[in-house]
């Protein structure tokens, strides 16, 4: 009874954090007055991740990052998997997603593109996104704008409730996984130092010791075809927005 009395306890604390704009989270009240806050710390950690990885993104690096004592973090944020929460969900937020009422494309297509984008464009600059797991995701604003967001556009279709939530999610995941690829690609060339393409290059010796036609018929009539004419970038961007575009052309056949 005891643990789950603390579970429940540490999840109140988080949700009061993540929401905090709306005064869910009190700083430190005793003792001298704070010379930090959470988004001093938050702001911090995601420094940190964004120049070396999240696993860089410690409770210790961070405060020593902010010039603190690392215990002086624990009066602000329980730990390190809070610390990420609050990372992930800052960084959703910086998408700028709009909200009921604000200016959006006219075409609800278009209304997808752009979630895309930003959501592309956030995992591109935060790459170590491709590391935290997005099956329990932080319950912030940023998360719920997202999910409102997409909701929004379904429902202005006339999809049924339960539709709604499908398509609103499985556009979302399929955002979000395509996102995590990029960000994991663009976290090899840093690390490596090697691109993608380079990195393929190296291994054209490949093709020619190694690669049987006969037992790959259709890669082969492909390959000659100029299938694979593009780079290994062009290559991701085409899937991306073939995958996209038949799933929108389902949704859309679905309310037509």
């Amino acid at each position: 009874m005891t643990a789950e009395r603390t579970g429940a306890d540490d999840v109140d604390r988080t949700l009061a954090l993540l929401w905090r704009a709306r005064g869910g989270a009190a700083e430190p009240t005793r003792g001298r007055r704070p010379t930090l806050t959470i988004e001093r710390i938050v702001a911090a950690a995601i420094a940190v991740a964004d120049a070396d990885g999240l696993a860089a993104a410690s409770m210790h690096r961070v405060a020593k990052e902010l010039g603190a004592g690392t215990m002086t973090l624990y009066t602000y944020v329980p730990g390190k998997a809070e610390l990420v929460d609050l990372m992930v969900d800052d960084v959703l937020v910086e998408r700028r997603l709009p909200g009921p009422g604000e200016p959006r494309p006219a075409d609800w297509r278009a209304q997808v593109a752009l979630y895309a984008e930003r959501t592309r464009e956030a995992y591109r600059t935060h790459s170590w996104l491709c590391e935290v797991s997005r099956v329990r995701p932080p319950l912030g604003p940023g998360q719920l704008a997202g999910q409102e967001y997409l909701l929004s556009i379904m429902d202005d279709l006339g999809l049924p409730p339960r539709q709604a939530v499908a398509a609103a999610n499985g556009i979302g995941t399929y955002v979000d996984a395509n996102a995590a690829l990029g960000a994991e690609n663009t976290r090899l060339e840093r690390s490596t130092g090697q691109s993608t393409e380079a990195w393929w290059h190296q291994r054209s010796s490949f093709w020619e010791n190694y690669f049987v036609v006969d037992a790959h018929p259709a890669m082969n009539r492909i390959w000659l075809g100029g299938g694979f004419d593009e780079s290994a970038k062009g290559q991701g961007e085409a899937a991306f927005e073939f995958g996209l575009n038949r799933m929108l052309d389902g949704i859309q056949a679905q309310v037509g």
